[in-house]
Order: structure tokens, then sequence, then C-alpha cells
């Protein structure tokens, strides 16, 4: 059985990937901001490469990496990239957080500048939570194969001095991960909290952080009215993308 899955200007294969198409890579491909001066942008743990295809969709921006640690999940996303509207726009590197930030701080290009915005949906099961076999899954999923401070760490040296960071957290996660950017002088200049209806606790969070001090935008998102109904603002988020919206 085919385990591709159609968006409506795109079409994602999956089946080498261990982390398959979900709610929070396309709530955060859909939420990120994207300003109309965006020429840089880079998916940090790109996966299947849904959210740098949503934000190729969505953007003129005229460099959109990807960085993917996984083999499998490397060459399937270069796969997607290649076989969507925008393969020129779009490209993938093999290799880690570490080494891709390194190598990108030690070359001598003049023309080298870093991201407008970098977005990332990180993994984030701790690994005495869950019990899995697959180690792919296992990298994909844990906090351990990209631990939040070297992704805040990272982040800071590839981001332009007006750029964001976005991303998505488990809400658990939200006190330790705001105190982490703080340390890398990154702040929250938006968030959203994302509950799956309206009496269901807050799951998830949005975030933008940056340099910049800015006004705090805050809002809440609630996914469904009721089982597979969605709510109006769920919709509007995403009807650019889903088939079936």
């Amino acid at each position: 059985m085919s385990q591709d899955f159609r968006f409506k200007e795109f079409t994602i294969k999956q089946d080498r990937c261990a982390m398959k198409i979900g709610t929070d890579g396309v709530l955060l491909g859909a939420w990120a901001h994207i300003p109309n001066t965006t020429y840089s942008i880079l998916d940090i743990g790109a996966g299947t490469g849904v959210i740098a295809l949503m934000l190729a969709q969505r953007s003129q921006a005229r460099l959109i990496d990807a960085l993917e640690i996984d083999e499998d999940a490397y060459e399937q996303c270069v796969d997607n990239f290649e076989n969507s509207p925008w393969g020129d726009r779009l490209f993938c590197y093999h290799a880690d957080l570490d080494e891709f930030t390194e190598e990108f701080s030690s070359e001598e290009d003049e023309t080298n500048e870093n991201y407008d915005l970098i977005v990332s949906n990180p993994p984030y099961f701790a690994p005495a939570l869950a019990k899995e076999t697959s180690e792919a899954r296992k990298k994909a999923r844990f906090y351990d194969a990209l631990p939040f401070e070297d992704l805040l760490t990272n982040a800071v040296k590839l981001l332009a001095k007006d750029g964001t960071f976005q991303t998505i957290i488990p809400f658990a996660e939200y006190d330790r991960f705001i105190f982490l950017a703080q340390k890398v002088q990154l702040n929250l200049q938006r968030v959203t909290w994302v509950k799956g209806n309206q009496n269901a606790p807050v799951k998830r969070v949005l975030l933008q952080l940056g340099f910049e001090e800015l006004p705090l935008q805050e809002n809440t998102l609630i996914i469904e009215k009721y089982r597979h109904v969605y709510t109006e603002e769920y919709i509007g988020l995403v009807k650019d993308f889903y088939l079936k919206l």
C-alpha cells in the first residue's frame, strides 16, 4: 500500500522515513511567519521535508535549506524536494547540526549570510518515557538525539540578527525551553497554545523567538469542535495544504 501523502500542491513520499506526516509539522509549516523580505530559510531535522515544502509554497524565499541526519530520511527528503514545483529553491544536507554549524561558520565566503528564518519540529520523547524498537524512530522522536540546548545554541549561530527561530514543542517543555532560549539571548516574540478541543488541556506550543525584543503576541488555537469537525481557525490555517479542507 502506498504511503504517499498528497497535499494540494505537492506529494510527500514517506515510506523510508521513521516519522510520518503528523499534525505538529503541518501546524508549524502553516503557522510560521514569513516576512516578504525573507531570502533564506533553514529547516533543522527535516524528515520528509514537509515543513520546507510548505514554506516554499507559502513564500518567495530564494534559498530553502534542510538538514537531516538519518540517511534514509535524507534521501527521501531529497526526492520529495526534486519532485515538487520548487525543486530549484530547495536543498537538503546530510549532516548533524553541530557539523553543519561548524562548517557554515568556518566558510570564508563573504557572501555567506545567516538565515532569515529557521524552523524545527524537534524530537521530544525522553528515552525513559517510551519503548521503541526502530533506531531511526528513536533518533527522530527522542530529544536526546537533538537536545533543546544543542538546537538553540546552534540556531543562534545560524540566525540573522533580525531573523526568527520558530518551532513547536510539548507544553510540558515550555518553561525549560524558554529558560534555555533566554540563556542564548533569544526573546519570545509570539506564542500559540494548541488544544485538541475546547475542553482539552494545552498539549503543544508554537513559538517564535528572535534577538529583537518585541511586544509578545499570544493566542490559543483549538483544532476540533468535536471529533473530525474542525474549527474555523484551524481550517483557515491549513486549508491551502490539506486536500479535504
